[in-house]
């Protein structure tokens, strides 16, 4: 080949290369100079936040907090990856996004894959009646009517997997002992994209159950054909959404993150005193009127920094002594609740300590010296302690209550033929008093019962005995509001049902026992 051929083809494909570069080249230079020609100039940094479009997550992404942190000269990039957890976990770890939002058990689900590349500096939110469990009202009207089920048509419900939804539904099988829903593969789920979905799926009959979220709740909730059997707004600690940083960059990076929860704790503050124009920003940003923002507001509780610092993380400001852990309460309710549902073999957590997963630091720095973002009122979520909250009912009252559903109980072990609790049950009285704690707005009836020998009256003192002292157990030891805890004995009147194949002395065995129902008033 002639010099001259092989010089004209490597000037070909050198000026090819270089056209090339340049195209991949253009969009990034057409950026540095936008940014070097704007006001984005101004930024000396920028943080990468790894979101999704829950409500929740609005003022941590808003212009507000944007436009303070730009005065500070931290540019923040919210990317929204519509709640794919696992490749945002993945990002963290790889050093493609600094901070992360996460609820708590997506966090532990995705982050143990990880080997949890971030570590919690914040509690945002708290879904509260944000997501509800809704029925046909004419298969079931309560929460408790799912253990049966129907013995002539399975139940079907319709839910989005890997979502706070099917988060809330392994909550409710846990608690209160809905078997059904424990079966992973069982031919009871319905797996959807979403939640306009579910609600379809349930108006259009092909489901008897749906988990929805605003603004499906409402919208289900406006046709008198359904019913919610359990929302949010009863729950407590149950769906936190957490604030996650990658701890390189919680290392490399301090005065940043510091700023970043200062400037996003007075957003919180100015949003408290400036509703309208959350609900403008809000309305304007989606496709969403007022109205149907103004529901969807009311089904999330923002957090706020003294109650980040008091309630959660523990730090007891200008006093002796720490305040309530929540955080690690949760972390460690969550995984029992995953665990029990097969998702973990073993504690995730590194080295079994969950206090491996938080870093209370800035809060606690922060929280000294601002404490004009007061809380709420006392108490973690604003209300009044549980001791005084429950005003005394009469008997006929009690009666007229609704029940919710019955709470998950191991039996309680007394001596017998006595009201005495034996040693063991002082373990499953805590693990009773810790799920009560999840549902701080119902009443509890606790139900004493006997087997179905011995004499009729005998029995309903001994199972009123037995109740009575449950009843004062949790108030003594645990703090239950006596005028929220009513015992009923009812002795041999309201015998289990024999299972199939079940032998007379199993039978017998499992008679005897006291039960916790949590009731409401009807509406």
């Amino acid at each position: 080949m002639k010099k001259s051929v092989l010089l004209f083809i490597v000037l070909v494909l050198g000026g090819s290369l270089l056209m090339i570069g340049y195209r991949i080249a253009k969009p990034h230079l057409d950026s540095r100079d936008q940014i070097d020609t704007s006001d984005s100039s101004l930024a000396k940094s920028h943080v990468r936040i790894g979101i999704d479009n829950w409500v929740g997550y609005m003022p941590l992404c808003g212009k507000e907090l944007r436009r303070r942190m730009m005065q500070s000269g931290v540019r923040i990039q919210c990317e929204d990856d519509q709640a794919n957890y696992p490749a945002r976990m993945k990002k963290l770890r790889d050093g493609e996004l600094d901070l992360a939002v996460a609820t708590v058990d997506s966090f532990l689900l995705n982050g143990a894959r990880e080997d949890f590349p971030g570590t919690i500096i914040a509690v945002l939110d708290e879904s509260r009646g944000g997501d509800a469990i809704v029925a046909r009202k004419e298969r079931f009207s309560k929460l408790e009517d799912l253990k049966n089920g129907d013995k002539d048509q399975a139940v079907l419900v319709a839910f989005t997997p890997a979502s706070p939804s099917e988060f809330l539904l392994k909550a409710m099988a846990s608690y209160f002992d809905i078997k059904q829903f424990r079966n992973s593969k069982g031919g009871w789920r319905r797996e959807v994209p979403g939640s306009q979905d579910a609600r379809k799926q349930l108006e259009q009959g092909k489901v008897d159950v749906a988990v929805l979220w605003e603004p499906d709740v409402s919208a289900a909730l406006a046709d008198p054909r359904f019913v919610k059997l359990m929302g949010t707004e009863n729950t407590k600690r149950l769906i936190v959404d957490i604030l996650l940083v990658r701890r390189e960059f919680a290392k490399s990076s301090p005065d940043i993150i510091r700023d970043l929860l200062l400037n996003y704790f007075k957003v919180l503050k100015y949003y408290r005193d400036q509703p309208d124009d959350l609900i403008e920003e809000i309305a304007s940003t989606s496709k969403l009127d007022k109205s149907q923002t103004s529901s969807l507001l009311n089904g999330v509780r923002w957090v706020n920094l003294t109650e980040n610092a008091r309630d959660w993380f523990g730090v007891q400001s200008g006093q002796a002594g720490r305040g309530k852990e929540g955080l690690v309460a949760t972390l460690e309710s969550t995984l029992e609740i995953l665990t029990e549902h097969g998702d973990f073999e073993k504690n995730p957590f590194p080295d079994g300590d969950p206090y491996r997963l938080q870093f209370r630091s800035f809060v606690e720095e922060i929280n000294k010296d601002q404490t004009q973002f007061g809380t709420q009122g006392p108490g973690s979520d604003g209300t009044a302690p549980e001791t005084g909250r429950f005003p005394e009912l009469s008997p006929a009252q009690w009666s007229a209550l609704t029940e919710i559903g019955t709470l998950k109980v191991r039996p309680l072990s007394f001596r017998s033929a006595t009201a005495q609790l034996g040693e063991s049950s002082s373990e499953e009285l805590s693990k009773i008093s810790e799920s009560l704690r999840h549902f701080p707005n119902f009443r509890i009836l606790v139900k004493g019962h006997t087997g179905l020998r011995g004499d009729v009256d005998a029995n309903i003192k001994l199972s009123q005995d037995r109740a009575n002292e449950v009843r004062g157990r949790l108030i003594r030891d645990f703090g239950v509001d006596a005028n929220r805890i009513r015992a009923q004995g009812y002795g041999a009147s309201q015998p289990l049902t024999q299972q199939p194949e079940e032998s007379e002395r199993a039978y017998e065995y499992r008679l005897p026992r006291v039960e916790l129902t949590l009731v409401a008033e009807a509406l």
